[in-house]
């Protein structure tokens, strides 16, 4: 048990901490709202991790290839919602004409939204079934699996959060127009950068 949780704190932590597109609009949600938000988003991209960790330990090898012929429609699918969310971004950046904050979307729809946009990478689970078929009996039998499930939630939750909460951070040092302004776009350039690679590489 304890080799499948480690496995799945490493696999966790491996897939959430290289931050890409969406833990740029993560940390920018969280930015322009509250903590409580950004935390309901962060949960809904572990959600995602975790849900793609159970289908590589319940069957990823066979589903894989299945996965690999819709890899690439599947990129440009989150391209085209992260190129739109820096659109949407960087149109409401140069609006900004006041201190007041912007409406703040409802907690629960901020977890759908980005567990929906982070299921759109295939590539997690493609991830995660090369670590299962590497680990050896690591992960072999039903309780070593859900440790294993388990714990790749846990600690990509833990990095999510992480990540969450600098964007609060970042929302209460940057409360003037210019700073909502100028971070705004900024985070809008990086999202659309991040978006072409995700394209590029896919």
């Amino acid at each position: 048990m304890s080799a499948a949780l480690v496995a799945g704190v490493l696999a966790g932590y491996g897939i959430a901490v290289p931050v890409g597109a969406v833990g740029a609009y993560l940390v920018s949600l969280t930015a322009r709202t509250d903590l409580r938000t950004g935390a309901c988003a962060a949960l809904g991209v572990a959600t995602a991790d975790g849900l793609y960790a159970l289908v590589a330990v319940a069957g990823g090898a066979a589903l894989a290839p299945l996965i690999g012929t819709v890899r690439t429609p599947l990129s440009w699918g989150a391209a085209a919602i992260l190129l739109a969310l820096a659109a949407h971004g960087a149109v409401r950046a140069l609006r900004a004409a006041g201190p007041a904050p912007e409406p703040r979307p409802a907690a629960a729809r901020a977890y759908w939204g980005l567990l929906g946009l982070t299921l759109l990478n295939p590539m997690t689970v493609i991830y995660f079934a090369a670590l299962v078929l590497g680990g050896g009996d690591a992960v072999t039998g039903a309780g070593p699996r859900i440790v294993f499930t388990v714990a790749a939630f846990a600690a990509s939750a833990s990095w999510q959060l992480l990540l969450a909460g600098g964007g609060a951070l970042l929302g209460r040092a940057l409360t003037g127009v210019r700073g909502r302004r100028v971070t705004g776009l900024l985070s809008s350039a990086l999202i659309a950068g991040l978006a072409v690679r995700l394209v590029l590489t896919g």
